[in-house]
């Protein structure tokens, strides 16, 4: 495809940079839908070396001294470099060049010409203000004139005066200017000189008159020492009628005027309809009387001339005087300058001192205030001291009656120690070689044990080892095996059992309760044991000291649910809970929360089914939300409007302040497992949401940083009144064994203990990395706090 051809579009402005502005403005609009480049033709006029241009006017040359001159003519150079650089940035992104025209000897509107011819030019925008700039409005439209007429055939030639096209029409010895609507702009006529006059006065026709005195006077007129003589009036009055018009225009020009235009030079031949019947003597004394007019006019202009010469070397002298005043007055601003200048760098240091001064003082006020906070701190410490002291007092006296009861338990505690000794040394001697073989396994190895075994490690099933839930005895004993501590469960019997423990002691997860092994009689299965203990305990109990918070809850709801999953999808042979409910959850020392009870019981129901164990998720999710527990729980959540108001009050206090946007979701889950039928729900659908609720709890507990932590968020209500020295930073509980960290903050041994397990190596409350993970007791703190509890247990007393 052949490239477009782009089109060069010369642009002649001067320095109005209005003008200018207009003419480029329409050669851009004339050409937009053209690819052209601008070429824009400016006349670089040589600054005069009599005169220059100052903000005062113009001054003589000489009246400025070399320097000064310099900088103004620099200045007049960066202003026309300014212009242009205007004029280029006004074209946008149509591109763009400036050719500079060095004005010569020769008129404007030749080089012009010359220009045409040289350059090749095709397209010529022409402003009013490049003709302007270098001669009067009369001589640029006549210079537009010649231009117009003398202009090559494949030149277009556009003039602009005003951001508007204008056309040029010459009309007998008129020139006239006019807009697109055929409106004049300027008009002027062409200078006719007198000498041009007087030629056609007396070559006019008159001269065939028959009056003898007219002939007479042509006659001498016509001879040659007449003539001579009229040759020389004749240059006289020309030479002083070019002499007016020129100081006429120099007076009268103020730039392009309408009026000016219209209004020609002198124009003798208006009167020659008036003249034409008049004599030659009587034209003579015409002439007479207009050269008396024009010498009186002479006169008085010579005399306006020496005045103007004495006003200019008054003009001159003032000048001087200004300039040696104006030195004067610079030495004497350089002076003050430099004074003011010790004066800025005295108040600089006045200021620095007086800085000085005011941070010492907020220094001297910090360290009082720092003073007196630590006197305050200090007489508190003191009452405290002297209120634990005398409590101290009033409490030897009971703990002269508590060790008199410890030395009776010491002596109890030293006589079953003796019954333990002599059984310990019975079975030793006993079952030596059958305990050391049994004692190289494993507890975690799943394995049958004997009545014997249990027996030991039950302590002849003693009440003492008995677990109880929610303050009920349970057939669940606490047991030892090779140092391990063991949960061992007495089941009634039942046909198969063997059988069924071995399948389930398979069936491995992180979050089912491992199998360790059985006994056939008693019947019985042992697994690990569980320090928290169930659920059921821990939501129930309504014990401070055994609280779940909410993100806790979500946390054993997603657990609960992987592990239920597990069960629902074993490939060989899936497993069906049926009785899942938060007895058979059980926590370990973490909270983490693990199933038991699955695969031994008999399950006859004909709802024993995949979409049971979902139902009892839904109520799980409505018992961890509601911490309650009663037989109207489901009911009355399938029927209550889950808003978030109504959700609000029914929402377990002891979890902390529930998001409630999460707690809606748990919420709509529960009820959504709890409406049966649901076929489009899943334990795997469950476990998904689950889990993105589960992630954003955690950010949420991010966010809130080291309160939320470990124990959710604070309960402010029920510690109000508990000094804050007492609370656990993590916990915001009252503490009951205190221990000192690497930070030199005291927190609650299992509080802290649980945050180091959990993977933290920083200070809960700093953020900063421990030096060591030892914790030291803190006796001191342990004591005040328990005197802090007595003397409460006393004002409540009475």
């Amino acid at each position: 495809m052949d490239e477009i051809r782009t089109e060069k579009i010369y642009v002649a402005v001067g320095n109005d940079a209005q003008d200018g502005y207009k003419t480029l403005n329409w050669a851009l609009k004339k050409w937009n839908s053209h690819p052209i480049s601008i070429v824009i033709l400016h006349v670089t006029h040589n600054s005069s070396k009599d005169y220059v241009n100052t903000p005062f006017g113009k001054l003589p040359a000489r009246s400025v001294n070399e320097e000064k001159l310099q900088i103004l003519r620099k200045d007049e150079q960066e202003k026309i470099k300014k212009l242009l650089s205007k004029y280029i940035a006004f074209c946008g992104k149509v591109p763009a060049e400036i050719v500079e025209v060095e004005k010569s000897d020769e008129p404007i509107q030749k080089h012009v010409i010359d220009l045409i011819f040289g350059l090749g030019i095709t397209k010529l925008v022409i402003g009013f203000s490049f003709m302007k700039s270098s001669m009067k409005s009369k001589g640029a439209i006549s210079g537009l004139f010649y231009v117009h007429q003398h202009k090559p055939g494949f030149c277009d030639l556009f003039i602009i005066c005003g951001g508007k096209q204008v056309f040029l029409r010459g009309k007998n010895d008129e020139k006239i200017m006019e807009d697109d609507h055929g409106a004049m702009v300027a008009r002027m006529r062409d200078k006719i000189t007198f000498k041009d006059w007087l030629d056609k006065w007396f070559n006019d026709k008159t001269n065939d008159s028959q009056d003898r005195s007219t002939s007479l006077s042509s006659s001498n007129l016509e001879s040659p020492v007449n003539h001579n003589q009229w040759e020389f009036y004749l240059q006289e009055i020309e030479n002083y009628y070019q002499e007016l018009l020129s100081s006429k225009s120099e007076e009268g020009n103020c730039g392009l005027d309408n009026d000016d235009l219209q209004i020609g030079p002198i124009e003798p031949h208006v009167t020659e309809q008036n003249n034409y019947n008049m004599s030659a003597a009587e034209k003579i004394e015409i002439l007479k009387i207009k050269l008396n007019e024009a010498q009186k006019t002479i006169q008085l202009k010579r005399k306006e001339v020496k005045e103007n010469k004495e006003r200019h070397a008054k003009a001159e002298w003032a000048i001087c005087l200004c300039k040696s005043r104006g030195e004067e007055v610079e030495s004497r601003i350089g002076e003050e300058v430099c004074a003011r200048e010790e004066l800025k760098k005295e108040w600089e240091a006045e200021k620095e001192q007086r800085e000085e001064m005011r941070t010492e003082v907020e220094e001297g006020k910090r360290r009082l205030r720092s003073l007196m906070e630590v006197q305050s701190e200090l007489s508190n410490r003191l009452e405290i001291w002297m209120v634990a002291k005398t409590r101290a007092e009033t409490q030897l006296e009971k703990a002269v009656e508590e060790r008199r009861e410890i030395v009776m338990e010491i002596e109890e505690l030293r006589m079953q120690r003796d019954v333990l000794k002599r059984r310990i040394e019975f079975c030793n001697e006993k079952d030596a070689i059958g305990m050391a073989a049994r004692l190289a396994d494993t507890c975690c190895t799943f394995r049958e044990y004997t009545h014997h075994e249990l027996r030991l490690a039950t302590d002849n099933f003693s009440d003492r080892l008995r677990l109880k839930s929610s303050g009920d005895w349970t057939n669940v004993y606490r047991g030892r095996f090779n140092h391990s501590t063991v949960a061992i469960k007495i089941l009634p019997s039942f046909s198969l059992f063997q059988s069924k423990v071995r399948l389930i002691a398979d069936v491995r997860h992180p979050h089912l309760v491992a199998i360790m092994g059985f006994c056939s009689h008693p019947t019985s299965i042992v697994f690990e044991y569980m320090r928290n203990g169930s659920l059921r305990d821990m939501l129930f109990s309504r014990t401070k000291n055994r609280v779940l918070r909410w993100h806790h809850r979500i946390r054993i709801a997603t657990e609960v649910c992987s592990a239920l999953g597990f069960l629902n999808e074993a490939k060989s042979r899936p497993l069906l809970h049926c009785h899942l409910n938060p007895s058979n959850i059980l926590l370990d020392r973490n909270l983490v929360a693990k199933i038991t009870g699955f695969g031994l019981q008999e399950c006859h129901d004909e709802q024993c089914n995949a979409e049971s164990d979902l139902r009892a998720i839904g109520v799980l999710l409505t018992h961890l939300l509601t911490g309650r527990n009663w037989s109207g729980l489901v009911e009355e959540v399938m029927k209550m409007d889950m808003d978030r108001e109504a959700l609000a009050t029914v929402l377990d206090e002891m979890a902390g302040q529930w998001p409630l946007d999460l707690a809606t979701e748990l919420a709509n889950l529960a009820v959504r497992c709890i409406s049966m039928p649901n076929s489009e729900l899943s334990i795997a659908r469950v476990l998904e949401e689950l889990n993105e609720i589960r992630r954003k709890g955690e950010e949420i507990v991010g966010r809130e940083g080291r309160k939320v932590v470990l124990g959710g968020c604070v309960d402010r209500g029920a510690s109000t009144d508990v000094p804050s020295v007492f609370l656990c930073p993590i916990l915001q509980e009252l503490m009951k064994n205190p221990h000192v960290a690497a930070d030199g903050f005291s927190y609650e041994l299992d509080a802290m203990e649980h945050w180091l397990q959990s993977g933290h190596d920083t200070s809960p409350m700093t953020n900063l990395r421990l030096k060591h993970t030892f914790l030291t007791p803190n006796h001191t703190l342990r004591s005040l706090i328990e005197d802090w509890q007595t003397s409460k247990s006393l004002k409540l007393t009475h």
